[in-house]
């Protein structure tokens, strides 16, 4: 496999080129960071908060064992059941066999990035078995066939006249462009929907060892009509959403709404405790609690542990430039952008690696990121790995670069000879047409020329020749 392959090129042009695609992420983004910004500044003790949700997810994961085992074991004590899933194929048979077992024919689905993970959909519909996604941004994504491209905001690229488009077509909703009509023909829609499903499956945001909770964090009222309405409830929990208190749950929850929309909490908080119990009157029957490794637990006591730190807020898409630039669908994983980066070659191998090239080690993910996962040291450990996968001039390019570094007066001669260089192939202080590997810097931005006095030499002049 060489890297960047030609398909990653290619979706990264289609990308770029899609004007429509630009323009609604440069809002989106824009808005959302803004209104993050806004939510910390009003968040008393907010990096103290951030430092303290670090610690709870450091901890959490480096006793990930025993947490696993207690939160298990409160949720079977509560009537709830089990299933321990290695890989994606077993979690999703699990679920296959046990809707052929209780004859289901309907599925209502809320959101869960897991279930786009393990391809949960699909392993149904092949099974003859019918999921309707039910929150507004997959059903939209599903309708049109396609991939979420934001983990919070999955049809982040989508115009209002596309979606009013898939509602014509499988809705039959009138030709309209205003947002209350279409949001009311989906809803009439999906409420049949509701009435109708045999099975419940959600995600789980985190998961209360203590008491065997599950926390779900929506904006939509659909989470809750799934996990109460039909007798069955499936949640999908990733084996590092597990939290080890209440209180911690608390903290991470300060962070995760203001991190995703900049509100101080979404509109529904749910908390989840087994299944109905004889005096209720409403909730499911059964309970069932997949829990998903697939993959995760092989990185954990590595450095890349770190990456399994994030809560899926999303955040750190909004702040990058380069998510910002090609869109998610351009990394062709369930999970785009900075943190999609890192876990999806810690998730599906080689297949993702080249994925860690997408990225201009700028910070922004970094400082944004509620949890500060370090992502560009993360990203570099990632390169590091997969050098030998680069082509063979860059390979090169590198250890001649390597090479320079290491002798300080062969780097000032070579950095004398490449100012010269790239002055006299500029103009006004800016090159605006570069080569070999500028070319594709200066297709989009001009590069600034370097200056022509040194730092070396203003560094002698103010301290007196000292080195």
């Amino acid at each position: 496999m060489a890297i960047p392959s030609p398909a990653f090129h290619k979706r990264i042009q289609e990308g770029l080129s899609n004007a429509f695609l630009q323009e609604a992420l440069r809002r989106a983004t824009k808005t959302a960071v803004a209104s993050r910004d806004k939510a910390f500044s009003i968040l008393p003790g907010a990096e103290e908060v951030r430092d303290r949700a670090r610690a709870i997810r450091a901890h959490t994961l480096a006793n990930l064992d025993r947490y696993l085992e207690l939160f298990a074991r409160e949720v079977e004590r509560r009537g709830g059941k089990v299933f321990w899933a290695s890989t994606a194929q077993e979690a999703c048979t699990y679920i296959v066999n046990l809707a052929r077992a209780r004859g289901i024919s309907l599925i209502a689905k809320s959101k869960s990035m897991v279930s786009e993970e393990v391809g949960l959909n699909h392993a149904l519909e092949a099974a003859e078995i019918k999921v309707v996604e039910t929150d507004l941004g997959e059903f939209i994504i599903q309708l049109a066939g396609e991939r979420p491209s934001h983990i919070t905001a999955p049809a982040i690229h989508k115009r209002r006249e596309d979606v009013s488009e898939l509602f014509q077509k499988h809705l039959g909703m009138p030709p309209t462009l205003e947002i209350p009509a279409m949001t009311a023909a989906a809803r009439q829609a999906l409420r049949q929907v509701f009435l109708d499903a045999n099975m419940g499956i959600s995600g789980v945001n985190f998961g209360i060892a203590e008491t065997g909770t599950l926390v779900l964090v929506t904006n939509e009222g659909n989470g809750r009509m799934v996990t109460t309405l039909p007798p069955i409830h499936v949640a999908l929990m990733g084996i590092e959403r597990v939290v080890p208190t209440w209180e911690d749950t608390e903290i991470l929850l300060r962070l995760i709404a203001r991190s995703s929309s900049g509100l101080a909490l979404t509109a529904y908080v749910s908390f989840l405790t087994g299944p109905r119990r004889s005096e209720e009157p409403d909730g499911p029957e059964e309970l069932h609690v997949v829990l998903v490794d697939n993959g995760r637990s092989r990185w954990l006591g590595t450095p890349m542990e770190e990456a399994l730190y994030c809560i899926r807020c999303g955040a750190c898409l909004n702040a990058c430039p380069v998510y910002q630039a090609i869109g998610g669908h351009a990394y062709n994983s369930v999970y785009p952008g900075p943190i999609g980066a890192l876990v999806t070659p810690m998730l599906f191998g080689e297949a993702g690696i080249e994925l860690v090239y997408a990225s201009s080690l700028c910070g922004a993910c970094q400082e944004i990121c509620p949890v500060r996962i370090s992502t560009p040291d993360l990203l570099i450990r990632w390169r590091m790995e997969s050098s030998h996968l680069l082509p063979a001039w860059e390979r090169a390019g590198l250890r001649i670069y390597a090479l320079i570094a290491r002798h300080p007066r062969v780097w000032e001669l070579f950095g004398r000879l490449g100012t010269g260089l790239l002055r006299r192939l500029g103009r006004d202080g800016w090159m605006r047409r570069g080569f070999g590997p500028l070319q594709a810097w200066t297709s989009v931005r001009d590069l600034p020329l370097p200056r022509r006095s040194a730092f070396r030499d203003w560094w002698k002049s103010r301290h007196g020749g000292a080195q």
